[in-house]
């Protein structure tokens, strides 16, 4: 009597099952229509990604290449100034301005797009490197020397970009345009003639009367403290020359009429004419008393 094999029923069916799903299906079914829909939105989806992955990796080497200081100067690529103005930035900046020039929360800000015109004129007036956190750095004779400015401004410019200094003769522009520009854009902080003033809260518009040319153009390109930046926008170059030559024009100018009582206008005068004034009288009313 012969025994029946358990697998000898399930064989044929197994073969079948595998048969049925290796099969493709045929040309022109629905089965068929659907596997190429499936395909097609695969490869859509592939080139998606891709398209994407492409779009990244092209802005962020567009972004490399303008953005200020977006990479690191590589080694051994640094002139003899800018090397030598790294090594003053590391031993009287880096404290307060950060590693790379990024700033240090409460104590210095970043000095990348500042450029070499800011470091010019707050080195070149002493306002840095600064000995104290008070409410506005005040101007007092430059610690470094002028060479050493240049290597700082070499520096900071090669590794954060921004406004360069301008060349040229600074005088050159129209006296009376500056004079109304000045009026306009200056004179509600700095006083008509320069003399400057006092803003809130502990800070001051300086005098403009022992600046030099170069000073006042980067102040005004820069925006130092409460001033406000006057690009190339707002003021063109010949705008700030006209300026500078008015402000110049007015420091230089003699006082024929006598003492300048500080160039402050009718206030001075009227003050001086008053206690002058009452002065002789009430001398006069004495003299005249003691005699009678």
């Amino acid at each position: 009597m012969s025994t029946p094999n358990p697998h000898s029923d399930t064989q044929p069916v197994e073969g079948a099952r595998r048969s049925r799903w290796s099969r493709r299906p045929a040309e022109g079914t629905p089965a068929a229509a659907a596997r190429v829909r499936r395909r097609s939105k695969q490869r859509r989806r592939l080139g998606n990604v891709a398209g994407l992955m492409a779009g990244l990796v092209l802005t962020g080497a567009l972004y490399s290449v303008v953005a200020p200081g977006a990479l690191a100067a590589p080694e051994g690529s640094e002139s003899s100034a800018e090397a030598a103005g790294r090594e003053l930035y590391e031993r009287s900046c880096i404290s307060c301005h950060g590693e790379n020039l990024e700033g240090v929360p409460n104590r210095g800000p970043s000095l990348i797009g500042v450029g070499e015109a800011a470091v010019y004129f707050q080195v070149h007036t002493g306002r840095m490197p600064l000995v104290r956190q008070d409410a506005q750095a005040p101007d007092k004779p430059a610690v470094f020397s002028d060479e050493e400015i240049d290597q700082l401004m070499a520096y900071v410019q090669a590794n954060g970009g921004g406004p360069t200094l301008p060349s040229g003769d600074l005088r050159d522009g129209d006296l009376a345009a500056g004079g109304e520009l000045f009026r306009l854009n200056c004179a509600s902080c700095h006083n008509f003639v320069g003399e400057g003033g006092a803003l809130s809260s502990g800070k001051y518009a300086p005098s403009l009367e022992d600046a030099n040319d170069l000073e006042i153009y980067t102040a005004m390109l820069t925006g130092p403290e409460n001033m406000p930046v006057f690009g190339d926008n707002q003021l063109t170059p010949e705008d700030k020359r006209s300026i500078i030559n008015y402000i110049q024009t007015v420091t230089d100018m003699p006082d024929p009429g006598g003492a300048g009582i500080g160039r402050i206008g009718p206030v001075g005068e009227g003050v001086v004419i008053w206690v002058v004034g009452i002065s002789a009288l009430m001398f006069g009313i004495f003299w005249m008393g003691s005699k009678a």
